[in-house]
């Protein structure tokens, strides 16, 4: 019911979501079929669209509505048919993909959906939420590459990167001794300055653990924090600490800018590099210079600008270099396999080849890594995941956690969240959180607690949040002789056996970020009810044989089966609850523990004083690790307010794509009336033509009778130009109005002629070869340009402009110019054909043009050859 009445419903692991959906899908199914429209079902993955579609689709079958599943190797005619039936399971990406690439074809019958009436998405969570600060881009290669620039610049890059890290060690040691002087504010603005220079610097995580530290550093962090105004200056004792480094580094917006010491550092290598010119200044001089023909004038900007693009070219490709070796850790965020850099997915785990990331990056990652650079791509055509979906007439979703996201799904999407109750009580225990000082405390306690009940053979999944840490955790349970499977980025193809025997009895499983896979752990036999894993209630770490009477637990129903243990909090509350949900399902017996500590992600970046203070009180008594509810609890709050601020990313990102929104639905509409045969003539003759005359008429006529400020030959040469006539019937007009008559009679005239030199039916074909051509070249261009306009508007800030305001005020200046360079074109192009052969040559040259795609469909770009 709550899925018919297009709202979210919030079922736990092995409550039946795949059943429910059949019900509201095959009534939805029954409209969508008397409306011309199929309806959707969305998946995380391939397996579970193909699983589902098996699964169900006899059940749909049976009851009279076709069934379809879209694959990431399908070809488009292997699509279309697909498309065609009443329900069609497949992924967000296919769904969106599709959606994109129907807007970019020539012709009506290559196009393979058929609107977007109902969909239900499943893991409604991972996809609207998760999903939703990447949007979907095809892409394909810039006409001109700066690839190699990234391989020039390495070394410059690797030098600065080893002075800082020098540098920041230098300062670290200042700090530990001002720390053992007793001069604590002194030690504490020196780390605040490592942080700023080298935020994962392993030097600065050993000091930060030391007692006391922390929580001094943030209450100098804030105090000098507090200073900055309200427009984003900074206060002179920032700037001091921060113009002794090379660079300056903000982890938690991914950004790197440099200091006057780190310019003068690289431009001793490369003389000038920023040195930018005034381009306003310098052409506004040249214009002004009366000994330059325009020809010379022309070559004179083109150098200046030349001279422009390559210095900020190079410095795009430094500071994104410097990223590459700052941020981003191989086996955490990328892996390379046979010499490819490829993205792992931060919220799955899974590797995801085809993706590459933007603005640059992914070549900065692959000079660094020393494999082949990929040429750079543009955007050819892109929505968001928001967007997308939201063209939905109705929506619906399916997922076991979504209550922490109640206030999103409302707010974006409009859609309600309903908590379903289970059908069975959960019998789930999840223990308060164990807080150590270092990741290597942290690990041993891990393996200990493994090995404890691994001996019992209770089965354990352990979730990491990165494939480096299940690679070690593997590495030190091989060395204890523990068997167990790893379920990482790298293994993704035996997913479904691992998983298969993850609730076996003694199987030892870690799996990197599970949480969202779509899978259902079942318990084995020997493990629910078994005198050998009872658990006592208050303490989950017995003894060799358990002090409880194992008849009274079972009979009281004392939780045992499958155990959890979470190696790292994750940035929201709703992974862990996902990864936590595993155990527990029908009604099952389980626990969960998640093992932390104070050189984690989320407390090093986002932790409280709070945190911090509590730890100290609690641990001054003992070194071994903290366990209490009130640390659980500031966790809770620290992983709140790191939700709250991703919410305003993706807001962010929504308002800004709401801008292009609009225009994608200006210019797709339009592509679809050329596609399913709207009157062209109308339009060229009576919108377009009737426009252009307009703006040259007051471009050049300024009064409305016939005097000397008329400038006739201007506007002649103007119409000659378009439309390859010489216009000499315009010196007969008296008045401005008798003048545009004159004009369009003749252009009508021009008109009929090419008409009628053609054949109607091939001036058609003409009219809408044109206007396609002009409006995809056009359009892909309006999209690098917004591109770049996004990149540089955050910089209006310190102007104290607000970047959305400028962005739309530009982007609609941007449209414009848009829609009169399509009119302009097209017209030109009409009038300018003067072989009845052209238009077959015209479709030959779009055929040609096959955009790539920015997705993991590496397959399918094979086929289509689509690289």
């Amino acid at each position: 019911i709550v899925l018919y009445q297009g709202k979210i419903a919030e079922m736990k692991t092995g409550e039946g979501k795949t059943l429910v959906a059949t019900m509201p899908l095959y009534l939805h199914g029954l409209i969508g079929r008397i409306k011309g429209t199929g309806v959707h079902l969305v998946t995380v993955n391939d397996y579970l669209a193909r699983r589902d579609r098996q699964w169900m689709g006899p059940v749909y079958e049976s009851l009279g509505l076709s069934v379809g599943v879209i694959q990431n190797n399908m070809n488009p005619q292997e699509r279309k048919p697909e498309y065609a039936k009443d329900i069609v399971y497949g992924t967000n990406n296919e769904f969106g993909f599709d959606y994109l690439r129907d807007n970019m074809v020539f012709r009506p019958e290559d196009r393979v959906q058929r609107g977007h009436y109902y969909a239900i998405v499943d893991e409604v969570d991972s996809i609207l939420i998760d999903e939703a600060r990447t949007p979907l881009i095809i892409s394909g290669p810039v006409e001109y590459s700066s690839s190699e620039i990234y391989r020039r610049m390495k070394p410059v890059a690797e030098q600065i990167v080893r002075r800082q890290v020098q540098l920041v060690n230098q300062i670290l040691f200042q700090a530990e001794n001002l720390l053992r002087k007793g001069k604590q504010f002194e030690a504490a603005e020196k780390i605040i300055q490592a942080k700023r220079g080298m935020p994962k610097a392993k030097k600065l995580f050993k000091l930060l653990q030391e007692p006391g530290v922390m929580k001094l550093v943030d209450k100098v962090e804030l105090e000098l924090m507090k200073e900055i105004k309200i427009g984003g200056e900074k206060t002179k004792k920032i700037k001091q600490l921060e113009e002794e480094l090379y660079f300056v580094v903000d982890e938690r917006s991914h950004s790197v800018e440099f200091t006057e010491k780190g310019r003068a550092e690289v431009e001793k290598r490369e003389k000038g590099l920023f040195g930018l010119p005034d381009l306003a200044t310098q052409i506004a001089e040249i214009d002004s210079r009366k000994d330059l023909s325009p020809r010379e004038k022309f070559y004179e900007k083109e150098r200046i600008y030349r001279e422009y693009a390559e210095k900020s070219d190079k410095i795009h490709a430094l500071k994104q270099l410097l990223k590459a070796y700052i941020l981003f850790e191989k086996d955490v965020d990328y892996v390379v396999m046979d010499g490819k850099v490829i993205i792992v997915d931060e919220f799955t785990g899974r590797l995801m080849p085809g993706r590459r990331w933007s603005d640059g990056l992914h070549e900065a990652v692959e000079a660094k890594e020393n494999v082949k650079i990929q040429r750079e791509t543009q955007t050819l055509a892109t929505i968001t995941i928001q967007n997308y979906f939201r063209m939905y007439e109705k929506l619906a979703g399916m997922t076991g956690t979504a209550a922490t996201e109640a206030q999103e799904f409302w707010e974006i999407y409009k859609l309600d969240v309903i908590q379903i109750p289970t059908n069975k009580p959960v019998r789930r225990i999840d223990y308060p959180d164990i807080i150590f000082k270092t990741k290597k405390e942290k690990y041993e306690a891990i393996i200990n607690e493994i090995e404890r009940w691994h001996k019992r053979g209770r089965p354990i999944l352990v979730g990491t949040t990165s494939v480096e840490v299940s690679e070690l955790l593997s590495r030190l349970l091989k060395r204890r002789g523990i068997p167990h499977q790893v379920l990482n980025a790298k293994h993704h193809e035996r997913e479904a056996h691992i998983i298969a025997r993850a609730g076996q009895f003694g199987a030892v499983t870690i799996a990197t970020n599970m949480a969202g896979r779509g899978t259902d752990i079942k318990l084995g036999k020997g493990v629910v009810k078994a005198q050998e894993c009872a658990i006592r209630t208050p303490d989950p770490t017995p003894g060799v044989t358990c002090s409880e009477d194992p008849k009274k637990c079972i009979a009281e129903g004392v939780p045992c089966g499958l155990y959890v243990i979470g190696t790292e909090k994750h940035e929201s509350r709703r992974i862990d609850n996902q990864l936590r949900g595993r155990s527990g399902r029908q009604g099952d017996p389980g626990s969960s523990r998640f093992f932390l500590s104070l050189e984690d992600d989320l407390l090093r970046l986002f932790g409280s004083d709070r945190v911090v203070d509590l730890m100290e009180r609690f641990g001054s008594k003992d070194e071994g690790p903290i366990e209490s509810a009130l640390v659980t609890r500031a966790l809770e709050r620290a992983q709140k307010r790191v939700e709250m601020q991703n919410f305003q990313i993706r807001k962010r990102l929504l308002e800004f794509d709401d801008v292009m929104n609009k225009q994608r639905e200006v210019i797709y509409g339009l592509r679809n009336d050329i596609l399913d045969g709207k009157d062209l003539k109308e339009l060229i003759l009576h919108t377009y033509i009737e426009e252009l005359v307009d703006e040259k008429i007051e471009q050049y006529i300024k009064s409305n009778e016939k005097d000397e400020t008329w400038d006739l030959d201007s506007l002649r040469g103007e119409l000659a130009y378009y439309f390859l006539a010489d216009f000499m019937a315009i010196e007969e007009a008296s008045t401005k109005n008798e003048l545009r008559e004159i004009i369009l009679d003749e252009i009508s005239s021009l008109y009929k002629e090419r008409e009628d030199a053609f054949g109607e039916e091939k001036m058609r074909e003409i009219e809408r070869i044109a206007l396609l051509t002009t409006l995809d070249q056009a359009w892909r261009e309006h999209l690098y340009a917004l591109d770049h306009l996004k990149e540089g508007v955050y910089l209006r800030a310190y102007g104290h402009k607000d970047p959305l305001v400028e962005y739309k005020k530009e982007s609609y200046a941007l449209f414009d110019e848009l829609l009169d360079r399509i009119r302009n074109e097209t017209i030109m192009k009409v009038f300018r054909v003067q072989v009845p052969k052209l238009p077959r040559q015209m479709r030959g040259r779009v055929k040609a043009f096959k955009p790539s795609v920015e997705e993991t469909l590496s397959e399918r770009n094979k086929n289509q050859r689509k690289r």
